[in-house]
Formats: C-alpha cells, structure tokens, sequence
C-alpha cells in the first residue's frame, strides 16, 4: 500500500489528500510531525526518488530557515543531510508518496497521476 506522509496543517497537503480521496487511492496516513521519518527510511526513500537529498528539504518552513540551511547544505554531505532531515520531520519536503518502487516528493499532480496510473494502485487497474 502506498504511504501518504504529510503535515496535517500543510495547505499542499491537503490538497493532495484530498486528491488522493477523489481518485480512490488507497494509502496509508502518516504525520510527519507525530512520527518523523527515520533515517533508514529517508535513505531507502533518498534512492528510490532519483532526486539529489537536497530536494528532500522543506526550503520554505520556519526550521530551515532559523537554522540557516540555505547555507549550510552546500558544504554538508548526503549523510549529514539525511541525518538532519532524520532529527526532525518538520525539516522535510511534504508531502511524500512513498510505493514499492518509487518515492514522489512534493505535490505535482500531473507527476502523482502519470505515477499512480504506471503503478497497480491505479483506479482503472484496481477495478479491472
């Protein structure tokens, strides 16, 4: 089953759950604040994305900010940003789509449709 990770309060979150809901996809609800990933996980989810750790980050929230990462990343390792992303789920980009073989980061719809459709937790498929 598919892994919705989110911040409940997060207006881009809602929508893609809301999204989620109008297309009948199954997944599992987690909170990001309540249960931050670890850094296994964001490992795993690090290499099924394809995408640089750096994407990971949530650029725009009060943490990532207050503790300068602006600056800081470049010069920081995968694992020492991994790390950091494990210490605290309010530093990562949210929502998260996270299936067997892939993980989406951020809301694109387009990208979450095209995905989910490829996948076998696509409406069409699972009614078929």
């Amino acid at each position: 089953m598919i892994k919705f990770i989110c911040y409940p309060k997060c207006t881009t979150c809602q929508r893609a759950q809301k999204w989620l809901d109008d297309n009948k996809i199954e997944y599992e609800f987690r909170d990001i604040k309540l249960d931050n990933p670890s850094l296994d996980e964001l490992t795993e989810w690090h290499g099924k994305s394809g995408l640089p750790v750096k994407k990971f980050f949530n650029t725009s929230g009060l943490l990532y900010k207050s503790l300068d990462l602006k600056n800081k990343l470049p010069s920081m390792s995968g694992d020492e940003m991994l790390r950091l992303l494990a210490s605290d789920g309010m530093l990562v980009k949210r929502p998260l789509l996270v299936g067997d073989d892939f993980v989406l980061v951020g809301f694109k719809e387009a990208e979450w449709r095209e995905k989910i459709q490829a996948d076998t937790f696509s409406p069409a498929k699972a009614s078929s």
